[in-house]
């Protein structure tokens, strides 16, 4: 399974936080269970699964001045951290 960031940002109306992750190298049995697990949006374009996460405004990820400066490594980071999460769920089902 492989995770990449795909676009983050502040959604206008309401106004939220998010990040966008494109989900591939992934198959249907474990595209399942994370349908069944995840509590962040998940959704299908043009056949590749994508998984949207909101954030208070504190807890976004690039919301700080340094992400400005070193955003290839905060993107790294987050393509980690979210690839461990749900391998995380993938293997307590």
């Amino acid at each position: 399974m492989k995770v990449k960031v795909v676009d983050y940002g502040v959604s206008e109306d309401p106004k939220k936080y998010y990040v966008t992750y494109k989900i591939t190298d992934i198959d249907e049995e474990s595209i399942n269970k994370l349908k069944n697990r995840v509590e962040e949006e998940l959704s299908y374009k043009s056949g590749e699964l994508y998984l949207t996460a909101y954030f208070d405004k504190e807890f976004y990820p690039f919301g700080s001045e340094e992400s400005k400066y070193r955003i290839e490594d905060f993107r790294s980071r987050e393509e980690i951290e979210m690839w461990a999460y749900l391998v995380s769920i993938l293997e307590d089902w």
